[in-house]
């Protein structure tokens, strides 16, 4: 099996309403699958029938309750599992309220569109869920998701978002994949996730044009209009003679807004990082960090972007560069709540691929008067014991 287990959108704020959609599925499935028959006969049964969206004889309230229903506990488990990935991020970039709306709006549009050509009942908020999703794809086309792979044994890899969500979700899943077997096909509403990838998709496309949400350069509409110019299908913006720069006098700072003071070299790429972090640009972001740092050595970001900037270089394995910055990040933030954890990474670092025990015993061992977890602990010492190990056997050096 393999299945997203999360993505590397840092949230802002908690997402409130998502959690209390996903709740309101859980109660009511709980409800009508579990404690339903308790209140006599087959309760749970009958509220499922009355409120499933009947394509057959539609009623206009079938259209919001339909997708609170679920077939059995997969089902709820998959769609509320696909919610919490890709609804947190969208509820915290549009807010509750609107993302409340928008969700029920993308359900009812699903509904529609499943009525239009079928039959028969649907329960299920996979419809909902669909333009969540490629609401997902208009805000973060360049996040990567985390896929858990569940087969002899289990392991995680990352992919970008709109091959996840393009060619997997919507073309795989739901065009390709029903055309090679119609039993299982049947058995989905696929028409329904259809109408609401292209509800959703439009949707955050419109508000992201009108401004009803706020733009970021490596939105799609950021992207896309970074594309066509660099094809060259978008005029260039017209040419400015650049003018000598002269001081600023002190007395001028007073009068003068502040955007007109211009930043200062360092200023421009710490923002650039800033930037970049923001818009899921990792590659981007760690070269900005790298040419801050080869104008002032002696800089250090925030405290989560200096720690980003630290883990995506070791994921490129660029491990002496991650390690100089996990230094920086521990030495500017001391008694940051997660130094205990980041100096035992930095020790494993410096152990395992710098091969420079001295620096990891150093670490590893301010790790362990930090660290509370067992199994942290168990870690250090282990690799403690081995780095001065081999320092034994390596002897006094001269």
């Amino acid at each position: 099996m393999i299945f997203p287990v999360g993505t590397d959108i840092r949230l802002r704020r908690r997402p409130v309403a998502n959690y209390v959609i996903i709740a309101l599925n859980v109660l009511v499935f709980l409800f009508t699958d579990w404690f339903g028959d308790w209140f006599g006969g087959d309760l749970g049964a009958r509220l499922k029938a009355l409120y499933a969206l009947d394509a057959a004889w539609p009623a206009l309230p079938q259209y919001l309750t339909y997708q609170f229903i679920h077939g059995d506990v997969l089902h709820l488990a998959g769609n509320m599992l696909f919610l919490w990935i890709f609804g947190n991020a969208v509820c915290d970039r549009m807010g509750s309220l609107p993302y409340t709306l928008f969700y029920l709006a993308g359900g009812v549009f699903a509904g529609v569109g499943f009525t239009a050509g079928a039959g028969n009942p649907i329960v299920g908020a996979s419809g909902a869920i669909a333009a969540v999703t490629t609401a997902f794809l208009a805000l973060f086309p360049r996040v990567h998701i985390t896929l858990l792979v569940w087969m002899f044994f289990i392991f995680t890899f990352q992919v970008p978002a709109v091959i996840l969500i393009v060619f997997k979700i919507i073309l795989w899943d739901n065009i390709v994949a029903p055309s090679f077997d119609q039993s299982a096909a049947s058995n989905v509403a696929h028409s329904a996730h259809l109408a609401g990838y292209a509800f959703g998709l439009a949707v955050a496309l419109g508000m992201l044009a009108v401004r009803a949400l706020p733009r970021h350069p490596f939105d799609m509409l950021g992207l896309l209009d970074r594309w066509r110019r660099r094809t060259g299908l978008v005029a260039a913006g017209p040419v400015h003679t650049p003018v000598a720069a002269r001081p600023i006098m002190v007395q001028e700072l007073d009068s003068r807004p502040l955007e007109a003071v211009p930043l200062t070299a360092v200023e421009q790429l710490r923002e650039e990082v800033a930037a970049r972090l923001e818009g899921r640009d990792a590659p981007g972001a760690v070269e900005a960090y790298l040419r801050l740092l080869a104008l002032d050595a002696q800089q250090v970001l925030s405290r989560p972007q200096q720690l980003e900037i630290a883990n995506h270089l070791a994921q490129a394995g660029r491990y002496r560069e991650a390690a100089e910055a996990y230094e920086a990040f521990l030495s500017a933030y001391p008694g940051a709540a997660d130094a205990g954890p980041v100096r035992l990474f930095l020790g494993l670092l410096c152990a395992r691929y710098l091969k420079d025990d001295e620096r990891a015993v150093l670490h590893l061992r301010q790790a362990l008067e930090a660290l509370h977890l067992d199994a942290q602990r168990v870690l250090a010492e282990a690799e403690l014991r081995q780095a001065e190990e081999r320092l034994a056997r390596r002897g006094p050096q001269g």
